[in-house]
């Protein structure tokens, strides 16, 4: 009866009880209960963080609610209709060959070539053995309705089922026309258990490019062990056409997930200067990407070749972006300022000149920089480039004005002074790099026999004078010292950095000291270059400066921590530890989960739009000659020093607590509510993300305990542990033996391993990817790459640093094109598309699942979120707070849920999306 009540979507006994009722007995008709509670559905306004901007949606006709005849057992199987209503989201822009074909289609649609659906019924019928179907159905005036510039289209479809055919489990779908189509959801009205939704959100590929019927199943999940007969088969085949056979080129509308190596990233044949080493594999381990099947170079057959912009990636279809984030923002902007804008300033800068002077800088955004734009100027004026470089003050003369950054927004010399540089490390672009030291000096990991000797050039006498009075044991078992360790990162490959035309670069060690007020301070700097014999002078302190000059080298020594910062931030916290890691995940999600398993239907928003940006990436970001190489300090050794960062990484230090724990930023300790302390109570990003970290993981395991109430359908759920296995051993294989890897034997496994990606994919992501240009945008405060060492006396020009040391400071930070260049993209990538979802929302909240019990811990889990905000609201007004609260101070805001559109420093949106 149990089971009955599971597949019917309601109790058997209540049907059958209803049977007798005078109503009934008087008139056959029964009217539908709705699948969902009605207090629950009037919630949906509240669960959205932002008001959500709905799109106009064309009405249909017909009522939504109708009468539908009910038989009892005892009478011969009758056949009656039941409606399916089905959600059509049409493209806000079409070219001309879609304009023509969209015609096409709403004629021939009136001839046959239409669009059909069928039910199939999650019982077997006793007979034939297979599921039972429905007639066919076809979407009823399409034609009528194809001119509609509504964003969302209702269709409606009837079908013929008979008395016994149960409840419909999925639903097949066959796109006779010429284009594909974006289906949305489909509610089938008629059956006695109410309506039941079908959430779609996929693209309807036509029938003459993909042959086979698509597959929507139902919101109800089911473990596979409880997969009712009439849908095991089509589960099962779902999946399979999901994973693909591994051959062939994909194609862009192909639905196909599968892995292949990093063996893209350069093009050899453009030239030597253009070849890098694959990434992933015995030599240099890294996670997996998608697969995309292109052809191997003419010159490396182990290559793959590129697909160069503007010429889009393969991924699979439903994984591009969807049209208002592409139009709006990322994928057509980014291209536009990748593809235009860089050129255009390329040719405006005939010599890699360097600011002259502050004010060069500031004029970036008081007056613009004027861009020889010649032929491009007329495509440019087109483009919907990003909100910076569309405030054209007089366009016909191609001036670009760049919006001011948040650094500058409330103390435009705050970035001079050492607390708001220690601010940073806790607080700004990149708070994952710092860590409590726990003995000193510090000592390096790597090999003394190849990069000499591991001892630190770091003294007591350096850091004692201020110390307020402590000694540095003291400061020590305190927990008063802090450091931003890039040693062992950089030293490997600093001669070959410092070997680059325009590159300059140390392997630094930062030490902070927790002042009494409980904020941070700068209290020594060591500056390394590889070890060149016994007589060489390969490490450097400086301490903060006592008069003018030390001044300029204190700020010059600084300039080279944040730049190394920057490269750090962006090759191993941001790209790999959110974006690479993670892809192996997703992969594995779409090929061994049905949307049908309730893990899926988890994790389903947190993999949004991540394959796409990352792909992306791949083209114009990551690759030979590309951004990150262009404007970072480590040039083409860039993604190999993230592989070799990678050798270092484990996912069971991963999450929130875990991470702080090995860096010894927090303790464990039981009696605090996410089980850890923090030993510097005024971190931000510490302090908020542990509020983050616990709404995740409590939603996270109410969600799996109500699937899993014991270890033994962990055990026995294949789907679940296939995922888990292939995105170890396929998607991160070159770790795969490695002994950290956590086990997926208990509930609580598994509320571990689902809590720390969604954390990696929302809050983590967010903090560490939407200050970019906030804080980045004025290049003096984070120089992405240096261009100079800091001199010593005897060095020949010393002389010219003493007599113009801002001249010296300045030709060693990015020239004028590097820095517009750089802030440029991290503009565009720190900017927040119209479409964001954001955590604690999720596309149609009230049926995402039809589990009504998990829809409501899902609301409780919204307003947990909305509760968060409003407390990072108040630590930001709490003058105790020195490092989110003070005279022109930006507050912590990266981890606050929300945010508009734009750039706001704000907001957790649930993927990587950009």
């Amino acid at each position: 009866m149990a089971l009955a009540k599971e597949i019917m979507g309601c109790s058997m006994m209540e049907y059958k009880s209803s049977l007798s009722s005078p109503f009934l007995n008087q008139n056959k008709f029964l009217i539908r209960p709705s699948l969902v509670n009605p207090s629950r559905m009037r919630r949906d306004n509240r669960v959205h963080l932002r008001k959500a901007k709905k799109g106009a949606v064309a009405a249909i006709s017909e009522d939504l609610v109708k009468i539908v005849p009910v038989f009892s057992a005892a009478e011969k199987p009758v056949k009656f209709k039941v409606r399916a209503v089905v959600t059509v989201r049409n493209k806000i822009k079409e070219d001309f060959k879609e304009a023509i074909a969209k015609q096409l289609d709403a004629l021939t649609d009136k001839i046959g070539r239409n669009v059909a659906l069928e039910l199939v019924s999650t019982q077997i019928d006793p007979r034939t053995k297979v599921a039972k179907k429905s007639s066919e159905g076809v979407l009823k005036d399409w034609s009528k309705k194809s001119n509609l510039k509504a964003e969302r289209v209702n269709y409606t479809a009837e079908f013929e089922v008979d008395s016994n055919f149960g409840v419909p489990g999925a639903i097949t779908v066959t796109n006779k026309h010429q284009t594909e189509f974006f289906l949305e959801t489909i509610t089938i009205e008629g059956f006695a258990c109410g309506p039941l939704h079908f959430p779609c959100n996929s693209w309807m590929q036509a029938k003459k490019d993909h042959p086979e019927k698509r597959i929507v199943f139902c919101n109800k999940p089911y473990l596979p062990n409880q997969t009712p007969e009439g849908l095991k088969e089509l589960r099962q085949k779902e999946l399979k056409n999901l994973r693909g056979d591994g051959n062939g080129v994909r194609k862009l509308s192909d639905r196909i997930y599968d892995y292949a190596l990093y063996n893209d990233l350069g093009n050899p044949d453009k030239g030597i200067d253009l070849t890098r080493p694959t990434l992933g594999g015995k030599k240099i381990p890294y996670p997996r990407r998608c697969r995309t099947g292109r052809l191997p170079t003419d010159t490396d057959m182990l290559i793959e070749s590129r697909v160069e912009k503007p010429l889009p990636m393969y991924v699979p279809r439903d994984e591009q972006f969807e049209e208002s984030k592409m139009d709006t923002f990322s994928f057509g902007k980014l291209k536009g300022v990748l593809h235009n804008l860089i050129p255009s300033l390329r040719s405006s800068f005939k010599s890699d000149k360097d600011f002259r002077g502050f004010a060069d800088i500031d004029s970036l955004y008081s007056e613009g920089i004027l861009l020889k734009l010649g032929l491009q100027e007329e495509i440019l004026k087109k483009l919907p480039l990003p909100k910076m470089v569309s405030k054209f003050q007089d366009y016909n003369q191609g001036i670009l004005k760049y919006d001011i950054p948040q650094i500058l927004s409330k103390d435009k010399f705050s970035w001079l002074r050492d607390d708001e540089f220690a601010r940073q490390a806790v607080a700004g672009v990149n708070p994952l790099s710092i860590e409590r030291l726990e003995s000193f000096p510090p000592v390096s990991k790597l090999d003394p026999e190849v990069y000499g000797p591991v001892e630190s050039a770091l003294k007591e006498e350096h850091i004692l004078p201020h110390l307020y009075g402590m000694t540095v044991q003291q400061a020590l078992d305190e927990n008063k010292l802090y450091i931003v360790d890039y040693h062992d990162v950089y030293l490997p490959f600093v001669d070959r950095i410092n070997a680059l035309d325009g590159r300059k670069s140390y392997a630094t060690r930062t030490i902070f000291f927790s002042t009494p007020n409980g904020s941070l301070k700068p209290v020594a700097i060591e500056l390394s270059l590889p070890h060149a014999g016994p007589s060489s002078r390969a490490k450097r302190v400086l301490t903060p400066p006592v008069d003018a000059t030390t001044t300029w080298l204190w700020r010059l020594a600084k300039a080279h921590v944040c730049s190394n910062d920057a490269g750090v931030h962006q090759l191993v916290h941001h790209w790999l530890r959110t974006h690479a890691t993670l892809e192996p995940f997703i992969l594995a999600a779409h090929r061994q989960l049905s949307a049908m398993h309730p893990i899926y239907k988890l994790l389903d928003p947190h993999m949004r739009y991540t394959l796409e940006i990352n792909a992306l990436a791949r083209q114009a970001l990551i690759n030979a000659d590309g951004v990150i190489e262009s404007c970072f300090t480590p040039g083409r050794y860039a993604m190999e020093i993230s592989a070799a960062a990678y050798k270092d990484w484990r996912f069971d230090t991963q999450s929130l607590p875990a991470d702080l724990i090995r860096r010894g930023m927090a303790v464990p300790d039981p009696t605090q509510p996410h089980g850890v302390k923090l030993v510097l109570e005024d971190y931000p990003y510490g302090s908020d993300g542990l509020l983050i970290w616990g709404a995740i993981e409590n939603f996270v395991r109410t969600y799996v305990q109500h699937y899993y109430p014991d270890s033994s359908r962990i055990r026995s759920d294949r789907e679940l542990q296939d995922w888990y296995s292939e995105s170890i051993n396929v998607g991160h294989a070159d770790l795969r033996n490695e002994t950290w890897w956590p086990s997926l034997s208990t509930p609580d496994d598994l509320v571990s391993i689902l809590s720390t990606l969604i954390w990696l994919a929302s809050a983590q992501h967010a903090a560490l990817n939407f200050a970019q240009y906030p804080y980045g945008g004025y290049v003096p405060n984070r120089p992405p790459l240096m261009r100079r060492l800091i001199p010593e006396e005897t060095d020949p020009e010393y002389a010219n640093f003493l007599a113009d040391p801002q001249k010296y400071f300045l030709s060693a930070l990015p020239s004028v094109l590097q820095a517009t260049k750089y802030m440029a993209v991290v503009d565009t990538l720190s900017t927040h598309s119209p479409d964001e979802e954001y955590l604690g929302e999720r596309q149609q909240p009230s049926t995402w699942s039809g589990d009504a019990d998990v829809v409501e811990a899902f609301y409780k889990f919204s307003a947990e979120i909305r509760d968060i905000e409003k407390e990072i609201d108040r630590r930001n007004s709490d003058p105790t707070l020195k490092h989110r609260c003070g005279a022109g101070v930006l507050p912590y805001e990266l981890l606050a849920p929300s945010s508009e559109p734009g750039i706001t420093c704000r907001g957790v949106p649930n993927s990587v999306s950009i």
